[in-house]
Formats: structure tokens, sequence, C-alpha cells
């Protein structure tokens, strides 16, 4: 009797050559320079972004959280930089994207390039078929794995410091042999086994990331800023190749979850930007929240209060004004997943209707304003990479 259901056998998935994909983007062209004027924006949002700036320095102030929730299109959009510069200043004390967020931002930080067209290459069945994409981010998480790390922390140190180090097939089999019950071992084995099946070399795995200093992921890493990934399985396009590995890619997320929730529970009076997630942002902050609110209220504290979310997207949020509550099930505005999550979060939601590299050009530049470059810089050691001109190639 066979087995039921089937599956599909990914082992036979072609892979192609990241440099032979026609991408539709080059860094070169679509990245945004901080220092730049931002275009004009209308008067309820320069308003609304006058108000962020007030609330991310009382935050910080008080020690408090600074989160910026981002999607794909943020990257793919070029607003990279302002993240990295952020971070620099140190107005950012967390970052969360999604699957979609770290693939743009390594394919742009490895070869400058990003991008495909869904619609031709799923119709030749290549869509996201791209060997380096999904080879790479599985090395950098199976590399993280055997460290304990997450997926952000795993991507940012292969990034930033062009790759890692394959252990030997023997010493992996020896670690899990002489404790089998390590929290480890797990991560130990999903590696052993990888490395028996695609013949994976011990030694220094050597991966150029020429434009790391233009990546929020390495930058991360430089500044130690928790930077968190929040994949799907299915969702992105690491799952399209021979080596995809959900145990490994679960683990990493599950361990970032965790990163991000304690980010939340420092949130007291701080603030949440969500910028340009309709789903993951809302989706995994709404459960990381509900986590830190529970073991508060169950060791005798208070629930997180007195944050608060901005929340920006291109949509009109349904014509409704957030500031009343949230509207009646009949109403469409209801259904707007990106703003009735967060106006149940406990803290003050705004809702912005904005490009998100426009907001965060504003946002920017009313920060250097108000603080200058170092009034909010944290105290971190300084590890080199500095940024030559221009800043953002190596």
């Amino acid at each position: 009797m066979n087995d039921w259901p089937e599956e599909l056998d990914l082992k036979k998935v072609k892979v192609l050559p990241l440099s032979k994909r026609k991408s539709m983007a080059t860094i070169e062209e679509t990245l945004v320079e901080p220092s730049t004027t931002p275009p004009p924006c209308d008067e309820f949002t320069s308003e609304l972004i006058d108000r962020c700036v007030d609330d991310i320095v009382a935050a910080k102030q008080r020690k408090a959280t600074v989160m910026l929730i981002y999607g794909a299109h943020l990257i793919k959009n070029g607003g990279q930089l302002f993240l990295c510069q952020m971070m620099d200043r140190g107005w950012i004390s967390h970052l969360a994207t999604n699957g979609a967020g770290i693939i743009h931002d390594w394919e742009f930080t490895h070869l400058g390039v990003s991008t495909e067209s869904v619609r031709d290459n799923v119709a030749t069945g290549t869509f996201g078929t791209w060997n380096e994409t999904g080879l790479r981010i599985h090395q950098a998480l199976h590399l993280g794995g055997i460290k304990g790390w997450g997926f952000g922390k795993a991507m940012g140190k292969f990034t930033y410091e062009d790759g890692g180090f394959m252990p030997a097939a023997d010493e992996l089999e020896k670690l899990i042999r002489d404790e089998p019950g390590h929290p480890l071992t797990s991560a130990r084995a999903d590696l052993l086994n990888a490395i028996r099946e695609f013949q994976w070399k011990a030694g220094p795995v050597m991966v150029l990331h020429k434009y790391r200093n233009t990546s929020p992921l390495a930058q991360a890493i430089r500044h130690e800023v928790p930077l968190t990934v929040h994949p799907g399985i299915g969702y992105d396009i690491f799952t399209n190749h021979p080596v995809f590995n959900g145990s490994v890619i679960g683990r990493a997320a599950g361990t970032d979850f965790k990163v991000l929730g304690a980010s939340v529970e420092k949130l007291e009076g701080g603030v949440v930007l969500n910028v340009g997630s309709a789903i993951m942002g809302p989706q995994v902050f709404e459960k990381s929240i509900s986590c830190v609110n529970n073991i508060r209220l169950n060791s005798g504290r208070e629930v997180v209060r007195d944050h608060n979310i901005y929340v920006v997207d291109l949509q009109d949020g349904g014509g409704w004004d957030w500031k009343k509550g949230e509207p009646p099930k009949d109403n469409p505005a209801y259904y707007l997943r990106f703003c009735k999550s967060y106006s149940r979060m406990g803290g003050a939601m705004q809702y912005v209707q904005c490009d998100n590299v426009c907001f965060l050009h504003h946002l920017f530049h009313r920060l250097e304003t108000k603080v200058g470059r170092t009034v909010c810089k944290p105290d971190i050691p300084d590890i080199g990479n500095p940024d030559p001109a221009p800043r953002w190639a190596e």
C-alpha cells in the first residue's frame, strides 16, 4: 500500500545560477540616499511624522524599545540605507522583517541585483529556482543553527563576515554521539545530513558580499541591533531548492520569535513602526505581545502599556478614522488586518497612508534635525567596516 499523501520531490528541482537570472533591479538604480531631499507629503502625514519623531525621542530617553517592522518592498524600493543609518545613530533598537525582506537584502548585498518577473518565470518553471539564494540562505541557517542563532543573526553574520566555516562530518557525528540530549543535537543532525547529501566540504565557506554597507542584515550585526526574520514555509523562494529543509527554517524562525518577544517586553512607553508589512507584522506582533502579557500577569506585573504604534501602507485604511476605535464588521475597513490588529494591541495606533520609503525619508530628516547624529547612539564596540565614499559601496 502506498504512503498517503504523495509528496513533491524537491530534489528534482533544477536550479540555475543567480547571475543568469534577468533581474529587474540593480542596487545602483534603486538605492535612495538618505542625505537627499525627501519628496513632498501631505499636511496630515507631515504632522503625524512630527509626532512620531517626538515619540521616538521620548522612548529612547526612557530606554524603551523602538521597533521597526518592515516588508520586502522597503528593500525592493531602495530604503535600505534609512534602516542602516537609523541603526548607526541609535534610533532603532529592533528590526523585524519577513522572508522576502532578507531575500532581497541578501541578493542586493551579494550581487547588487534583485527581483524577477513572477509571471514570466512561473510560466517557465524558473521562478525562485536560483541556486545561490536558496543554497546560501540554507547554509547560513545551518551554520547559525549549530550555534543556537536565530534567522536574522545567522544571515547577518554570514553576510557581514563573507560566509562562515563548515565543520567536518566526523566532528558533528562525534558531538551527536557524545551529547545526544544536547539542545543543539537536532541542528547538528540536520547539518550532518546536508553535508553528506550535498557533499559540502569542510572548511571556509567564502561568499563575497560586495555591498554589505547597504545591508540591514550586515549592519544590524555591526551595531548589535536585533534583526528578526519571520518567514512562512512556502511563502519564500528559498523553498524552491533541493536543499530546502523546513526544520532548519522553522528552528531559526522559532528562535527569532523569542528574540522579538524580549524586545516587546521592553516596549513600555516605546514605539512600533510597521512599514509596509500588511500580514507578517500584525500577525507576529499580536502573538508576541500576548505571550509577553501572559508572562507579566502570571508574575504579578501589569501588561505592556503606553506604547505608540505607527502603521504605514499605501492603502487608504478603508476610509475609517481609526482614532474612533474598531469599525463594525459590516464595514470593509474591519478586514484590513494591518490596521485592525494593531488597533487591538493596547497602545495608541495611528495609520498613515504613505509610500514606505517616503515616510522613512521624512522621518530620518526630522530625527536628524531634532536630535542630531549621536544623541541616541548606544555604547557599542568599534568592530571596523568603515563606510568609504560612496558610503554604500565597498
